[in-house]
């Protein structure tokens, strides 16, 4: 569940260990910002011409002390041996971590050139550290231009396809919060990152895929990351995760192919990987997101003429389904769907 970062914190703070929605007892209380939906928040809010409310500033101030630490740390990070680097990378990545402040006054301090300079250092440890550290400022939106214009996408990109699996998917959380602002899609896809995030997709924990593929997904709404997604391979990879409903991974490969299926390339891509039969599962027994997606997913391939696609839909007893999902579906999913079930009206299976 995704909840209101203040909101959850007040429950927390006032002492209860359970999911005020389903009552289940949790097994920690970090909380993690949910990018992927603050992402699709703001597109819809820019879409529909809403503005969103400004944002509070926090309460809490950075103390003398904390103010003190990070400028020692920066110290080592600047002046110190590999080790004493390692050491001060780490603790900055646990400061930044800690508030909203600490990531503002971190910043301020100077410390993100240094720690960009950190992602190509040898050791592996010093590494995760940095790329790490980088990610918990970028938390910041004022940090992540801070990033950007140290130069950092490349070098980040460059750990992505080189460092530690841990690293690889820090990486990879860190250019989707850099991908947040619009400008840095383009700079990302142009820098290489999209193949070794497909790779991530194939080769990670469970957590680095979620990570490689809300990247992935956040790069894929600027029109010319599609093209390179496609070219790049990552039509197959997602139809494994879409037929594999044990992977955890169904949500992120709809969504993904979704996006994808608006452009030409990704389309002719789509229909050559047998979707149907899988959509067509989803749109039977799948989550009502699921089920919207995969409708637009089908209804981008059966559309433009491609009778092929319609032909195996009505072969799959298609229509039934589709009349279900034109009845109890999302208000985006009965349209798809209606539009389906005016296009199979059309075709003779037999022809």
């Amino acid at each position: 569940q995704t909840y209101e970062r203040s909101c959850i914190q007040k429950w927390l703070d006032a002492g209860h260990k359970t999911c005020p929605k389903t009552q289940q007892t949790l097994l920690h209380t970090a909380l993690t910002p949910n990018y992927v939906l603050k992402s699709l928040i703001s597109l819809w809010c820019e879409s529909n011409g809403v503005e969103l409310p400004p944002k509070k500033l926090g309460s809490s101030t950075v103390s003398d002390c904390d103010q003190t630490t990070i400028a020692a740390l920066l110290e080592k990070l600047a002046n110190g041996n590999p080790e004493q680097q390692r050491a001060a990378a780490g603790e900055l990545r646990l400061l930044a971590k800690r508030n909203a402040d600490n990531r503002v006054c971190i910043a301020e301090a100077g410390a993100i050139p240094l720690l960009v300079e950190l992602l190509s250092f040898p050791d592996a440890r010093t590494q995760e550290h940095a790329v790490t550290a980088l990610l918990n400022l970028s938390i910041n939106d004022a940090n992540k231009g801070m990033i950007v214009n140290a130069g950092a996408i490349p070098d980040i990109v460059d750990v992505l396809k080189n460092g530690s699996m841990e690293a690889r998917e820090n990486a990879a959380a860190t250019l989707f919060s850099l991908s947040v602002v619009d400008e840095n899609k383009v700079a990302i896809g142009a820098a290489g990152a999209i193949p070794a995030l497909i790779n991530l997709l194939c080769e990670g924990s469970p957590r680095g895929k979620k990570d490689a593929a809300t990247a992935i997904f956040n790069l894929s709404i600027y029109q010319g990351n599609k093209a390179r997604a496609v070219r790049a391979g990552i039509v197959p990879p997602l139809m494994r995760l879409l037929k594999d409903a044990g992977c955890g991974m169904v949500d992120e490969a709809l969504a993904i192919l979704a996006v994808l299926a608006s452009h030409q390339e990704g389309k002719v891509a789509i229909g050559l990987a047998d979707p149907i039969p899988a959509l067509m599962e989803v749109i039977r027994t799948g989550s009502p997101r699921n089920r919207e997606n995969a409708a637009a997913v089908m209804w981008s391939l059966c559309t433009g003429g491609d009778l092929q696609q319609l032909r195996v839909a009505k072969e799959l007893a298609a229509e039934e389904a589709l009349k279900e999902l034109a009845e109890s579906g999302t208000d985006r999913a009965k349209r798809k769907a209606g539009s389906l079930l005016e296009l199979l009206q059309r075709v003779d299976p037999a022809a």
